[in-house]
């Protein structure tokens, strides 16, 4: 998939794949800024926390942004 994101600084090939991994029965899901974050006990769980990390990092960028001026 090409794209590139307004902080990118040039265009770049982002592949999608599988977000969510297990790791001795326990779930993480990566994000795109390359970290891992859990552990949880369930896929469900791990899955859920994806959608409250992005919640998150859109009203962290919202506040920056809101600051700014």
């Amino acid at each position: 998939m090409f794209g590139q994101r307004r902080i990118d600084p040039t265009p770049g090939t982002h592949y999608r794949c599988e977000r969510v991994s297990a790791v001795n029965g326990q779930y993480f899901f990566s994000t795109r800024e390359g970290s891992l974050e859990g552990p949880y006990f369930t896929r469900v769980d791990a899955e859920r926390e994806i959608y409250c990390y992005i919640r998150r990092m859109i009203q962290a960028k919202d506040i920056i942004e809101s600051r700014a001026f």
